[in-house]
């Protein structure tokens, strides 16, 4: 289960350290994505999996679901950490996230997230704002 939120800082060379509670999740590999607001979603293999395996199940005369496989397959790269826990950015989902070099790691159980710091911060003071409403809908959602 992942879970925290990390400040991590891009390398000259686009790579990203993993904070060292989560490296041995991801030691075997994992798959780094484009994500919703923004960010990034790194998951495990068999995380990556189950995600393969949901869309494959779509039906692929909607565009809806065409549009959704091709937001998350095509955009998608495998990556190893290194010996030292880093991962490579490709520069297009560094673009597409807006990372400049602060980072924000967020576990949220079955992914990271990655972000810009900035837009984190936007994003978590604006969500912050509605937690009596979110908490609310959650209800009403049995949770």
């Amino acid at each position: 289960m992942f879970i925290g939120e990390y400040q991590h800082n891009l390398d000259d060379k686009n790579r990203l350290a993993i904070p060292a509670k989560f490296r041995l999740s991801l030691k075997q590999g994992a798959y780094v994505t484009r994500g919703f607001d923004n960010c990034l979603f790194l998951l495990t293999t068999k995380e990556w999996q189950k995600l393969v395996d949901k869309l494959a199940a779509l039906p692929i005369g909607k565009a809806e679901a065409r549009g959704f496989s091709r937001i998350m397959l095509a955009g998608a790269m495998d990556v190893k950490p290194d010996n030292l826990g880093r991962i490579l950015i490709p520069d297009y989902l560094k673009k597409y996230a807006g990372i400049d070099k602060k980072v924000i790691v967020a576990g949220l159980n079955s992914r990271l997230e990655i972000w810009d710091e900035n837009k984190w911060q936007t994003y978590k003071t604006q969500i912050e704002k509605q937690a009596d409403k979110l908490a609310e809908t959650m209800g009403e959602m049995g949770i």
